[in-house]
């Protein structure tokens, strides 16, 4: 059975069918292209083919390449060969002097949307989950099927390096505004006829950039008004990428070449830099965590598999403040009946409007109705009266981090709630283990660790107690991505996997100012490395107080246990800025910074409480001093087994922490320096900075034995 079929009507127009079998989608690999090079040599060499429409049998037109080909390729000219090898069927499309019209019946992305772009007219269906797009860059690459020089031809240079360097996915009527897609349809016969009735009207078509005298919309790299966006974009690119991300920069480099130069010329150049960005580290690294990884953990390589599916219809919520609040609106959302539960009714009715306050700004956006805002709001119920938490499937508490208020709740709530349901915490540090003692039912008590703010942060920590059964991870896990988040599933300890990482970063940055560091070089080095915002900013986001409160209740626990706690450098740090001058963060106005109506500035009190030292250590030093503490603390989460899998702990720290995605994600990170020059770095640093850099026995063991982490997985 061919993956593409072949239907020629009596008006002399072929309707050219991707349809690959066995398969959801149409990929593109030799399985589809080579039956499609058999289509274009007939569409080439029949007399009787006047013209043709190129459409799916997929709900979707084609997701683009097949990246188990891409990430195999370990040579340049392997990978320049794959580009030229798509390109010149697309230059034979374009020069076959018979229209060809793309009949996109859904989302068309990569080098789904190159072919598109290579076919004379564009009609779409009016499918609201369709989506446009060359997203590549989030991969750390760059379209290898002539995007970079159809786009701009099509729409204009600035409008395409936009798309492509942010790897923007487009809606049908955003992308018909943008001028990729030309005409629309409601059904996809309406869609078909529209499609061919073009190709009849116009028997001789060709590309504008094959005319004579064509002139790219807006002007060319040449042009004044487009000489001036080569001015600005490398240092904007700069601002937010700080180098770190090389294909932004080659498709920038492919534009402006492109821009410079005939179609066939840009093409090649487009290959060469294609090939650069395959064999790069960077790309290497997001495609083995954000495809590979990712997408073995959304098919539930975490989950039991003997559980059956479930799917909560009932959820009660413990707690209306930011994140219960949160946790509501992103259930009510997918249809999920909610019941907010808090101390006082406005409490509730506080937590309720949270909801209100985002779909009024999704409706202003013009991405959401006032009859789906009715609709989502009628299904939070805010009130103080845990009666009403009879016949919920699963109850999330997100109540004060404080163990006697969470007990209390958790009695409340279980004397209400079916003998079937789960009971989950969205503890951020504290065990689930100790929490659990407070249940009646601690196999059916879980972690669910929401990210702040919840309807913007896609992933949730799922934390397993020692008594947690598989039963209850499944439920778990199944809401998490009925909710459309990405679960990560640990292992119960102090902190778990997020928190515990995360504290590591925070703290060292608050090392540094009691070292007498520049405070505005840590902030530096924390946007130099890849971090999505500056460590002291961060922690004042995240509150002096909070991190105070957590240190303080984990000494006195150690302390009970017989242990001794470790003195962080950085623990006298937030000592000084908090308690002795009551800069608690941002919540308060002031922090690490001042925060006033005009914006925040670092508070000039830091240099008199810790003067600048006169030898500062360069910018390299702190970004390693960063990141290794993060990776490192990652690799003991490993060998403590509190981190089950490597995905688990790539995805978790850069969908949960920001942790910079082109590394791949703290594990790989290790992977990526090797782990000999890993260990080796690590001990540099302790032996300059103190114990806390001490390498991970796991990975000093497994660099003796030349393997990486994922060798140890199992």
């Amino acid at each position: 059975m061919s993956a593409v079929k072949f239907e020629l009507g009596q008006d002399g127009i072929a309707v050219v069918t991707l349809d690959m079998p066995g398969r959801s989608m149409n990929v593109l690999n030799e399985e589809l292209m080579g039956p499609y090079a058999e289509a274009l040599t007939r569409i080439e060499t029949d007399a009787a083919v006047k013209g043709v429409v190129l459409t799916s049998g997929k709900p979707e037109f084609l997701a683009g390449a097949d990246l188990d080909t891409v990430y195999k390729i370990t040579e340049a000219q392997q990978a320049f060969d794959l580009a030229e090898a798509f390109k010149s069927l697309l230059r034979r499309m374009e020069k076959c002097e018979k229209p060809i019209v793309c009949a996109l019946n859904g989302t068309a992305l990569g080098g789904g949307l190159e072919l598109a772009l290579a076919c004379n007219y564009r009609v779409a269906l009016n499918n609201p989950k369709a989506k446009f797009g060359l997203p590549e860059v989030k991969l750390g690459l760059l379209p290898g099927g002539g995007g970079t020089q159809r786009l701009p031809r099509i729409i204009g240079i600035q409008g395409a390096l936009e798309m492509m360097t942010q790897g923007s996915e487009l809606r049908v009527d955003q992308a018909v505004k943008k001028g990729i897609v030309n005409e629309t349809a409601d059904s996809i016969e309406e869609m078909i006829a529209k499609a061919r009735a073009w190709a009849v009207a116009n028997p001789k078509a060709s590309q504008p950039w094959d005319v004579k005298g064509f002139k790219f919309p807006g002007g060319d790299s040449k042009h004044p008004a487009i000489a001036q966006i080569w001015a600005i974009a490398p240092s904007m690119a700069n601002a937010k990428a700080f180098g770190n991300y090389p294909a932004i920069k080659h498709i920038a480099s492919c534009v402006f070449e492109g821009g410079i130069t005939d179609i066939d010329t840009g093409l090649k150049v487009e290959s060469r830099y294609f090939a650069a960005c395959v064999l790069s580290q960077e790309s290497k690294n997001m495609m083995n965590t954000l495809w590979y990884q990712l997408n073995s953990i959304k098919k539930g390589q975490s989950r039991p598999s003997a559980p059956a599916k479930s799917t909560v219809k009932k959820v009660g919520i413990l707690g209306a403040g930011m994140m219960g609040a949160g946790i509501a609106y992103v259930s009510a959302k997918v249809g999920i009946e909610v019941v907010l539960i808090d101390a006082t009714q406005e409490g509730a009715d506080k937590g309720k409007a949270y909801s209100t306050n985002l779909l009024d700004k999704a409706i202003a956006k013009k991405r959401s109705t006032p009859e789906k805002k009715e609709a989502l709001l009628n299904l939070i119920t805010a009130t103080t009266d845990y009666s009403k938490l009879e016949g919920a499937d699963l109850v999330i508490e997100a109540v004060f981090e404080d163990r006697a208020v969470k007990a209390d709740v958790t009695a409340r709530a279980e004397a209400v709630i079916p003998a079937t349901a789960v009971y989950a915490s969205n503890t951020s540090t504290l065990p689930i283990t100790g929490l659990a003692e407070a249940s009646k039912r601690p196999n059916q008590f879980i972690g669910l660790h929401f990210f702040s703010p919840v309807d913007k942060m896609p992933l949730v920590e799922i934390i397993m107690g020692e008594k947690t059964d598989d039963a209850t991870l499944a439920k778990g896990f199944d809401y998490v991505q009925q909710i459309g988040k990405t679960p990560i599933v640990v292992n119960d300890s102090r902190g778990f996997f997020t928190s515990r990482v995360f504290g590591t970063f925070l703290m060292e940055a608050a090392a540094m100012v009691g070292e007498g560091v520049h405070p505005r070089s840590i902030e530096m080095a924390g946007l130099e490395a890849g971090m999505p915002m500056p460590p002291l900013a961060l922690y004042d986001e995240v509150s002096l107080s909070l991190s105070l409160l957590i240190m303080k209740q984990t000494k006195k626990d150690m302390e009970a246990a017989g242990q001794t706690f470790p003195e962080h450098p950085g623990y006298s740090t937030l000592i000084t800025v908090a308690e002795k001058h009551g800069r608690i963060g941002k919540k308060a106005g002031k922090g690490f910074y001042d925060y006033t109506p005009a914006g925040k500035t670092l508070w000039t009190g830091l240099a008199e409480e810790f003067p600048v030292a006169k030898e500062q250590p360069t910018s390299q030093e702190l970004q390693d001093r960063l990141m290794y503490i993060q990776a490192n603390e990652a690799a003991r989460c490993m060998q403590e087994k509190v981190l089950r899998s490597v995905a688990d702990g790539n995805i978790g720290s850069i969908f949960g922490l920001g942790f910079a995605p082109f590394t791949g994600g703290m594990l790989q990170f290790i992977n990526a320096k090797g782990l000999p020059q890993f260990v080796k770095r690590c001990e540099e640093l302790a032996a300059k900075y103190g114990e806390r850099f001490k390498p991970a026995s796991m990975l000093v063991e497994l660099a003796a034995q030349g393997k990486k982490l994922e060798d140890n997985l199992n």
